[in-house]
């Protein structure tokens, strides 16, 4: 008997995928793009609509013992795409929590005002470097010289909001203490001691405005400002209202911290689990609406309808920008910084979904738990994974003859 599966088992059914949906109109939206269509978001649609299809091969595997053959389609591994990106999020939740240090830790959300959207989208990496550095270093440099504690941070960029517009903001894990290098201790932050937001959204949007004024300064800003005065009267208008920043309690295990973010963090911006219809030209998704909450206090789910012309520009101006790490650590937790064992969490991190195991068809069979063997690879001729394979044999090829 053969089957044919993914690499991974998904926890529940999907009844909807972007990829089809892509399928059915992405070739006739290209006749009339509502705008212009980056090389990025090409690269994006094909990698989604060819993941774990022919086009980009296949492994067999037969049981050694009930003879069950197993066809396993290559993933495409792309960051937009929502399959790829969600099993590589479950990997990292669970690395991440055990490099922590064993001190309390704080969710904290930092959001760009909506006023500098068409900035943004002119100048989209300039404005994602400034905020997830001086976001991280606003943190650093407070507990720093307040508690005399270099702290770790963990940094994840988010371009969109919930109905995937245009809402950038960062997510952090903020180590709420850290080490203190002149006593060579590790040392946590009182949780009774309260944070004066004013003056952090005040410094927050000052520490901003600033990186801004140095780019317009040395001409390195894309803007359409006829005037220096034009620009003034800009940047005034942003001091018109206290920019968005929020601090959740600290808290001694901060699993709940790295499920929500670890669940949102390396994943498309659109889950495909929140896909609700795909009626003909028409695709509807849920999201939640926090400024309606229930009885509760929890915000209300809502439904949206786009049409696919709408849609496709929606969703895509959020992939990622070439070779820009969305996710960036900091302080202690940067990457070339040794953490102590002494220092980091004893208990191990465990998450349903996350720890779970999950049964690898290239290993194991489904049939009889027996021991899977590799018959063969198959891909297409001239496709991306072809190239690579050959590329790696030559090269494999290359050292065995050196040797």
């Amino acid at each position: 008997m053969c089957k044919t599966q993914n690499h991974t088992v998904p926890t529940h059914e999907k009844k909807f995928s972007l990829a089809s949906f892509f399928n059915s109109h992405w070739d006739k939206y290209l006749e009339n793009p509502k705008y212009p269509i980056s090389t990025l978001q090409h690269k994006a649609v094909r990698a989604i609509r060819q993941c774990r299809t022919k086009a980009l091969g296949k492994d067999v595997y037969s049981c050694t013992a009930c003879g069950s053959v197993v066809e396993l389609y290559f993933s495409c591994k792309h960051r937009f795409c929502p399959t790829c990106s969600w099993n590589e999020t479950k990997q990292w939740a669970s690395k991440l929590y055990n490099q922590l240090l064993n001190v309390p830790h704080r969710h904290v959300v930092m959001t760009l005002p909506h006023k500098l959207n068409p900035l943004i989208r002119r100048n989209p990496q300039f404005f994602y470097q400034t905020l997830m550095s001086e976001s991280s270093n606003l943190l650093k440099d407070y507990l720093k010289k307040v508690y005399k504690v270099d702290i770790g941070v963990v940094t994840v960029l988010h371009t969109f909001g919930e109905q995937k517009n245009l809402h950038v903001h960062v997510h952090m894990i903020v180590s709420w203490g850290g080490l203190d290098k002149e006593k060579n201790i590790l040392k946590s932050v009182p949780i009774s001691d309260r944070v004066d937001y004013l003056k952090f959204k005040e410094t927050f949007r000052t520490r901003i405005i600033t990186c801004i004024d140095k780019a317009y300064e040395q001409k390195k800003l894309i803007h359409n400002f006829k005037s220096i005065q034009a620009y003034k009267e800009f940047k005034d208008s942003l001091q018109e209202k206290q920019w968005i920043l929020h601090l959740e309690p600290p808290m001694n295990m901060p699993e709940q911290v790295i499920r929500y973010i670890g669940r949102y963090s390396k994943r498309a911006c659109l889950s495909e689990y929140k896909i609700t219809e795909i009626d003909g030209d028409y695709i509807s998704f849920k999201y939640k609406d926090y400024k309606q909450t229930d009885p509760n206090g929890k915000p209300i789910e809502k439904e949206l309808k786009h049409h696919y012309r709408d849609f496709f520009p929606l969703l895509l101006q959020h992939v990622p920008l070439a070779h820009f790490r969305l996710v960036r650590y900091y302080g202690i937790y940067a990457t070339r910084t040794k953490i102590l064992e002494e220092y980091r969490k004893k208990a191990a991190y465990t998450e349903p979904g996350i720890n779970q195991p999950i049964i690898d068809d290239r290993k194991v069979c489904r049939e009889c738990n027996s021991t899977m063997q590799h018959i063969s690879t198959e891909m297409q001729r001239g496709s991306i994974l072809w190239f690579i394979s050959r590329r790696k044999i030559r090269k494999m090829l290359i050292e065995k003859k050196a040797a």
